[in-house]
């Protein structure tokens, strides 16, 4: 028996006992899991295709461990211009493993009664994609995590953000948000030059070595 799974935004097939690794998840390492988005189920031969979820059929797991990936190089090169950088990436990955696929008939996963945090107070203008490195898309998940103008983006936490964008999907995690704050910190102070001063130092929202 093995069932296709959707996990942090992406699909997986497996089976009962299987150890697989998935974007990182929330939970601490011990607790257990339940995936409801279970897109088909193989039992034996017996398909159930999801449309797009089978009704009532769950994944559950248990977290065995939190994790750095395997170091990814990025190499950029313009040609004629002399010009070259290397950057590293290593993904926060979460290793899981498979304890039991139902079928049918589990009960709706509950969802955690959390304190709503107040909201930052909007400031006309704040236009994150006014930060170089945080294209329309990008603004967008930082808005649905509470980041909505300049000064709530100035006082993120820079490795937050990178849980936030891995968990958007892969092609947002190669995003670095290192300069995101201190070009957040200056648009909320109204010093335009200064940030155009640098952000004309910057490569794609990024320092240049």
């Amino acid at each position: 028996m093995y069932a296709i799974v959707e996990i942090a935004g992406h699909q997986y097939k497996v089976q009962k006992d299987q150890l697989i690794f998935v974007n990182r998840l929330h939970e601490e390492e011990g607790s257990k899991v339940s995936f409801d988005r279970v897109l088909l189920i193989d039992n034996n031969g017996a398909i159930s295709v999801g449309a797009p979820a089978v009704s009532g059929a769950q994944v559950t797991a248990k977290v065995e461990r939190h994790l750095k990936g395997d170091k990814v190089i990025i190499f950029k090169k313009k040609r004629r211009k002399g010009y070259r950088k290397m950057n590293g990436f290593r993904a926060s990955l979460t290793e899981i493993k498979i304890e039991g696929i139902t079928a049918s008939g589990a009960a709706p996963k509950a969802k955690k009664e959390e304190p709503k945090a107040e909201a930052p107070k909007a400031v006309a203008g704040d236009d994150l994609t006014k930060i170089e490195g945080v294209g329309p898309k990008i603004a967008e998940i930082l808005g649905a995590a509470g980041i909505t103008t300049f000064a709530a983006l100035a006082s993120a936490d820079v490795e937050k953000m990178k849980e936030i964008l891995a968990e958007a999907g892969s092609r947002y995690k190669m995003h670095d948000p290192t300069t995101w704050t201190k070009q957040a910190a200056l648009a909320a102070d109204g010093n335009w030059d200064e940030l155009k001063k640098l952000q004309d130092e910057l490569d794609g929202g990024r320092e240049n070595n």
